[in-house]
């Protein structure tokens, strides 16, 4: 059974940076794409970053670029989300998700099937 764990959420001041880490268990994780998407309260679910399945090419949301880094160790089964210079508007549950590469269309959250349980990012003083 596909399955998805994200950690490395936590409290951090503005400018702080934090790294968030995407296990995969129960699928091989070279077959597919694998997005990060973030929810903050009372806001509907956006996309943060994409990363397809051999980590050759790579998408960011223009909120996030040049702080953001999407990464993948498939020896790990684990992709990473690098977040530099924290800004107080980052603060959400983060989530990782998997769609495989032959299914995947856009970096969209409704373009992804299977969804970790989210891990909490609060960005503040």
């Amino acid at each position: 059974q596909l399955k998805l764990v994200e950690s490395g959420g936590g409290l951090v001041q503005p400018g702080g940076s934090l790294r968030l880490s995407c296990a995969a268990s129960g699928f091989i994780l070279d077959f597919y794409v694998i997005g990060w998407f973030r929810q903050a309260s009372g806001k509907e679910r956006e996309e943060v970053s994409c990363i397809s399945s051999s980590g050759g090419s790579t998408m960011y949301a223009d909120s996030v670029k040049g702080r953001f880094t999407i990464s993948r160790d498939n020896a790990k089964n684990t992709v990473y989300l690098q977040m530099n210079s924290l800004k107080p508007e980052d603060t959400a549950v983060y989530y990782c998700a998997a769609i495989s590469r032959a299914l995947f269309r856009l970096c969209v959250p409704g373009g992804f099937g299977s969804w970790g349980q989210g891990t909490q990012v609060t960005v503040s003083w």
